[in-house]
């Protein structure tokens, strides 16, 4: 019975060990896709114009993902994406991008993607199991420039802009035949229950306190961008 016991306490010790290890991995992802955010708010001369971020329904963010990795494991990107609500901006959730484009990437460089849902059908697309890009939804490589406006048919018609940041530099990016996925492992890892991607991105889950710093990035960056609009 005593060894019972001790390989149970064993076994319920690797446990906690792989959770905390299961944590520390998305909490890391949050970090990095505040540090996108941040960067881009320091920059906003050449961010995301005033005009898309001031109607943004949603913003996903994938960190630092290589060419490599999509050459090697046919999955190139995991990353974070939250929706304005009627209060604020929702709790995050988890998402995954898979798809040829990124492999057009120079060098096997990181490169740092950046999703923006212009409306309220790109915010319904979103809550879908998975959204092909340039299929089930419009999408349009995003203009750049604080002051820069989406005259164009296609950028008017878009449900999502897409953006790539390399080395710096941030830019439009065609993302067309791309797949964005729910991850809802790492959500309910996240969450420690199993919660609808529509609970969340409506509001209805408070924002975990690991994730306040992303959140009010988001808010700070696209409230920003409205309040310009309307001084």
């Amino acid at each position: 019975m005593n060894r019972l016991i001790k390989i149970l306490c064993v076994f319920a010790s690797l446990s906690t060990i792989a959770f905390a290890a299961d944590m520390q991995k998305l909490d890391d992802r949050i970090n990095a896709a505040h540090a996108v955010l941040h960067e881009l708010m320091e920059t906003p001369d050449k961010g995301i114009p005033d005009d898309i971020a001031s109607k943004a329904t949603c913003v996903a963010v994938i960190p630092s993902f290589k060419k490599g990795a999509f050459v090697v494991g046919g999955q190139y990107g995991q990353g974070v994406l939250s929706c304005r609500t009627a209060h604020g901006w929702s709790a995050p959730v988890f998402i995954q991008m898979t798809g040829a484009s990124f492999g057009l990437q120079a060098g096997g460089q990181a490169t740092d993607l950046v999703l923006v849902a212009t409306n309220r059908d790109g915010f319904q697309r979103l809550l879908k199991d998975k959204v092909k890009l340039g299929g089930d939804a419009a999408v349009a490589a995003g203009p750049v420039g604080r002051n820069t406006q989406a005259s164009t048919t296609e950028l008017a018609n878009a449900a999502f802009l897409s953006y790539s940041r390399s080395r710096g530099i941030f830019a439009g990016i065609d993302l067309t035949g791309d797949v964005v996925n729910q991850n809802q492992d790492d959500t309910r890892t996240y969450y420690g229950k199993d919660l609808s991607y529509e609970t969340i991105l409506t509001g209805g889950v408070p924002v975990p306190p690991s994730a306040t710093h992303f959140v009010r990035t988001v808010s700070e960056l696209f409230h920003a961008a409205a309040r310009r609009k309307q001084s």
